[in-house]
């Protein structure tokens, strides 16, 4: 195995192991619109980006990007603004996840609701619609390109980080800049929490 590969594996266990909320004591840039949230409860997904850009209610594109996914990969998908044609439904859902997909993040809307939750994959959504792209190809679609996503810029290859929360998108290099010193506060954390349930004065606990 790479030296390369081994660093990718040891980051992606760091982060399934971080709490993400905690990365956001540390970094201001990479986190998605809070508007797209999970449609599933208790989730938590880590893996790279597989992106693609959807325009003009292109469905075929989103097909392109779905053979293009693999075993852990997070499939980003830039609506070019579009947040009423829903690119994700449950057959969507279900080929990403025979793909081994880790997830689905899309800056617009989902549909079939009920069938998303029954296949158990992570899917992040500004919402819902009855409205879906349509089987036509649109003019400035592409798979594996750089994209936009919830505001954030999203390269193929970038770490995706989804829970409960929210959405996080860090490049390699940001990821395992950011790793040690998170850890080390989500281990500190369960300590502080007993001193102040224990009744310590705050005074001494809290930075002020």
């Amino acid at each position: 195995m790479s030296s390369k590969v081994l660093a990718g594996t040891q980051v992606l266990a760091g982060l399934e192991a971080v709490s993400y909320p905690t990365i956001g004591h540390f970094l201001e840039d990479g986190f998605v619109d809070p508007a797209i949230q999970s449609l599933l409860d208790g989730v938590k997904v880590a893996g790279p980006a597989v992106t693609v850009r959807i325009v003009g209610n292109d469905a075929i594109a989103m097909n392109r990007a779905l053979l293009e996914l693999y075993p852990g990969a997070v499939l980003v998908v830039d609506m070019d603004g579009d947040r009423r044609h829903a690119p994700v439904g449950a057959v969507t859902a279900a080929a990403a996840k025979a793909q081994g997909a880790a997830g689905i993040v899309v800056d617009g809307v989902a549909t079939d609701l009920l069938e998303l939750r029954s296949t158990g994959l992570p899917v992040f959504a500004r919402g819902t619609s009855c409205l879906t792209t349509k089987r036509l190809h649109g003019t400035g679609s592409a798979v594996n390109v750089p994209v936009t996503c919830g505001g954030v810029n999203v390269a193929p290859g970038d770490w995706v980080l989804g829970d409960d929360n929210g959405v996080i998108v860090l490049s390699p290099r940001e990821a395992a800049a950011v790793l040690e010193q998170a850890l080390a506060s989500d281990a500190a954390e369960p300590e502080l929490l007993a001193r102040i349930a224990a009744g310590e004065p705050l005074e001494t606990l809290l930075a002020h």
